[in-house]
């Protein structure tokens, strides 16, 4: 499990860790790490050609001593200076004195390029690039481009994005995460994350974000003992789908089956789609949400917006257990945001954007802080979907999920997702965990899917099994 740390934290961090270290040795670190990931990239460096795209301040410099690197090992490295003024003095002399090269910063300097290197601006920049930096950014996407720290433009604290960028193929930052690199646009423009350790650990606080990795995810799945059974895996109540869209009920309820639950009690009026597809689900028409035994409910996909559906929904929402709403029912609770506030059981909310606008402001260009606020408001975990998802509980700690693939930008996905939830609520998960495991298989089960072409949402309810599998093989 990687923390991640605002911009203040890892100044703060620097700043107390410098004061212990011998002048320059922070920056040399970096630089060194730097440079080795680039030649790892690079394979064979003698002879490879290297362009540096130089900023001012620590950022060039980072570049500059990882060139130097690099020259001294038979790289022919060029580096177009920006603010040539105001370019690191250390870093530079010691690019020359490694053979290093300056060049005229214009697109044609790119021209080749076995790797770009991107040092123009570091994690105190804001807003987008530079007018005269913008061609020499468009330039490097012909290239392997790596960024420093953070790509050039990208906000660092946020992923926001205003104007141009540098587009990394490879982002290798320093001491860690920063949630520029891993929400937003910015996730995007960042390309593969390469983490240097610095020694920042030491100084850095607590994270309150986490990005999960496979082994963390592995470690939280559930996993029946000898002594388990039908009961004790998880009783799972489903009131989704209807007659008018009662895919969504099979979809959620095949998800949950996949997950593990070990039963499955349904409510709702897709009640024969539901027997038809999976007769090992118990469905009980007619039966008060507040009768069945259950450790946990999904409702609201497919269950529509009407009067009988905000009845069932608060029905289930009246219960003791943890619930997940998504779907038609998070449109409900828009309407009636009582239903969640007021719940002492916990509460998962599912949205994707358009969704999380009918229960909270934004999202704005700082998703994390948008989820928060809004978890903290409804008292309840938001998971809010997007390119990468992230999960917020009320009490502000916050995990953000980089597994999945673009396909899941399909029908059905979420209620796919909303099940599998579940699913890991009724094994005892605690809620923002249920929430962030979840979305990490579902994650994996869509880009296993997606390796046969572009999946249904059929195909990531069927992939969810084998992304069981390869997870707990890690």
């Amino acid at each position: 499990m990687r923390g991640v740390h605002g911009v203040d934290e890892i100044r703060t961090a620097e700043n107390e860790l410098m004061a212990r270290l011998p002048e320059g040795a922070l920056m040399a670190r970096a630089a060194t790490g730097l440079a080795v990931e680039c030649a790892r990239l690079l394979g064979p460096v003698y002879g490879a050609r290297v362009v540096l795209l130089v900023g001012a301040g620590n950022n060039g410099g980072d570049a500059l001593y990882a060139g130097a690197w690099l020259a001294r090992r038979g790289v022919r490295a060029t580096a177009l200076l920006l603010a040539p003024d105001k370019a690191h003095p250390g870093g530079l002399a010691a690019f020359r004195a490694a053979g290093g090269r300056t060049a005229d910063p214009t697109p044609a300097a790119l021209a080749g390029a076995d790797l770009v290197l991107d040092g123009i601006v570091g994690i105190g920049g804001t807003g987008g690039l530079r007018d005269e930096a913008v061609p020499l950014a468009q330039a490097a996407r012909d290239a392997l481009t790596v960024a420093v720290d953070v790509p050039s433009g990208v906000d660092a604290d946020t992923g926001a994005v205003e104007g141009e960028t540098v587009h990394a193929d490879v982002t290798v930052t320093f001491g860690a995460l920063k949630p520029g690199l891993v929400v937003g646009t910015g996730a995007e423009r960042a390309g593969e994350l390469r983490l240097v350790d610095i020694g920042l650990a030491a100084t850095l606080p607590a994270a309150s974000t986490h990005v999960f990795e496979a082994a963390d995810v592995a470690a939280l799945l559930p996993t029946p003992g000898a002594a388990d059974n039908k009961y004790t895996r998880g009783v799972l109540g489903v009131a989704a789908g209807s007659s008018a869209y009662p895919g969504a009920g099979v979809l959620c309820t095949g998800s949950a089956i996949n997950g593990g639950a070990g039963m499955i009690r349904y409510v709702g009026t897709a009640a024969d789609a539901i027997r038809a597809q999976y007769p090992e689900v118990v469905v009980q028409e007619g039966a008060a949400p507040d009768d069945l035994h259950v450790q946990a409910w999904v409702a609201g996909p497919g269950m529509g917006t009407d009067d009988a559906a905000h009845d069932l929904l608060a029905a289930v929402l009246a219960t003791g257990e943890p619930a997940v709403v998504d779907a038609d029912g998070i449109t409900l609770v828009g309407s009636s945001p009582g239903l969640v506030r007021d719940r002492d059981a916990p509460t998962v909310l599912t949205p994707h954007d358009g969704e999380f606008a009918r229960i909270a402001d934004g999202p704005s260009g700082d998703r994390l802080a948008s989820v928060r606020a809004a978890a903290r408001d409804l008292d309840a975990v938001v998971l809010l979907k997007g390119n990468a998802t992230v999960i917020a509980a009320p009490d502000g700690r916050a995990w953000v999920n980089r597994t999945g693939t673009p396909w899941l930008g399909t029908a059905g996905s979420g209620d796919v997702l909303s099940g599998l939830i579940g699913s890991l609520l009724a094994a005892g998960l605690e809620a923002p965990l249920a929430a962030a495991v979840g979305a990490y298989v579902h994650g994996v089960a869509g880009q296993l899917a997606a390796q046969g072409g572009p999946p249904s949402s059929l195909d990531v309810l069927h992939a969810v099994r084998p992304a069981l599998r390869e997870i707990g093989r890690g």
